[in-house]
């Protein structure tokens, strides 16, 4: 008992002191963003701590209302960051991507009121399949525009990020799937590439056929298939895609493995660091204790230790923030995300 005290005293502490950080280089980063060239870089953020590049996945800002590419960055800078794994919406949204005309909103109420077994009206169903119309042939004018689309406007959002001070290591567009054909996922592939990323990240799949098939597309552009888990994940639950080819690799989630029962990922790290690509950085509970996305320090995934860890042994793969809790009145995600930075930060330079 002495010790558990012991431990979320010396837990609070380092949150405060996470916060307090956290809060200086929000207000350092805020004003660094569409100033003059000559201001610009003194407002860059730097990320890159102790020699562990912390990023976050875009997905991150997903409540923010504006998701163009500009606005993304703007999120990105004043969260402290100097590195990201960029979601397809913005990226292609930039590119020219056809803008969707459905209200994903209304459908994913409609659909979420039909999985709960609440039995839907006359209009709604007439709603719901005008809106599978709509999205079928949407999805077909999407396909055609991918099989045109430039790289110079992924090249170009590259230049505008990197003069920012912003790096994409990783890029997460909506080609990846069995349904996506050859020709989408090498237009996905050659995008990430364009962005600068070194791999590209998907959900993880146990259809090895299809592993098979991403990894000998993405291998011609050398550039990996980094597999994303959730609880699904054990610590074998990759090695199949491992052995089928060198581009395959792994995009580990600590918080949702701590969540599905797993053992410390410490020694999952350890054994097969040279085979990830990036990791998700959450802190969510051990199933006795509820599995609850929490913010950072109240869960049981030791986030801490795992980043001391890559900064002790030299491990280069970025660890992204992925900000999954719930957000607190009064705040938004760049402040949150700006949060879990200042957590790193601490965690790195303790």
């Amino acid at each position: 008992m002495k010790n558990r005290k012991s431990n979320a005293l010396s837990r609070r502490k380092f949150i405060g002191a996470s916060l307090t950080l956290a809060a200086g280089i929000t207000a350092s980063t805020q004003s660094a963003f569409g100033a003059p060239g000559i201001l610009r870089n003194f407002g860059k953020s730097n990320s890159l701590i102790k020699g562990v590049q912390i990023g976050a996945i875009t997905y991150s800002f997903r409540s923010m209302e504006d998701q163009s590419a500009e606005a993304t960055l703007k999120y990105i800078i004043d969260s402290g960051l100097s590195a990201v794994e960029l979601m397809g919406g913005p990226a292609e949204g930039f590119a020219g991507k056809p803008a969707n005309p459905i209200d994903h909103q209304v459908m994913s109420k409609l659909r979420k009121k039909a999985r709960n077994g609440t039995e839907l009206s006359a209009d709604e169903k007439k709603e719901m399949e005008d809106m599978k119309a709509q999205m079928e042939s949407y999805n077909k004018e999407v396909v055609k525009w991918r099989s045109s689309a430039s790289m110079d406007k992924f090249a170009q959002l590259k230049k505008m990020y990197a003069d920012a001070g912003v790096t994409i290591y990783g890029f997460k567009p909506s080609t990846f799937g069995p349904s996506n054909t050859d020709a989408e996922i090498d237009y996905g592939i050659r995008a990430a590439k364009a962005l600068g990323a070194s791999h590209v990240t998907r959900e993880f799949t146990s259809d090895m056929a299809h592993t098979k098939r991403l990894s000998n597309i993405a291998s011609k552009h050398k550039i990996y298939v980094a597999y994303h888990g959730h609880e699904q994940q054990t610590p074998t639950l990759w090695d199949a895609a491992l052995k089928q080819s060198k581009y395959n690799a792994m995009n580990l989630d600590v918080g949702h493995y701590v969540a599905a029962g797993n053992p410390s990922p410490i020694d999952l790290i350890n054994e097969k660091h040279k085979r990830i690509s990036s990791i998700h950085i959450k802190d969510r509970q051990t199933p006795a204790n509820g599995k609850a996305n929490l913010p950072w320090g109240e869960g049981d995934t030791p986030i801490v230790e795992i980043l001391q860890l890559m900064r002790d042994k030299k491990y280069k793969f970025p660890a992204s923030v992925e900000l999954e809790y719930k957000i607190p009145n009064g705040s938004d995600a760049v402040k949150e995300v700006a949060k879990c930075v200042g957590y790193c930060r601490k965690a790195l330079e303790g």
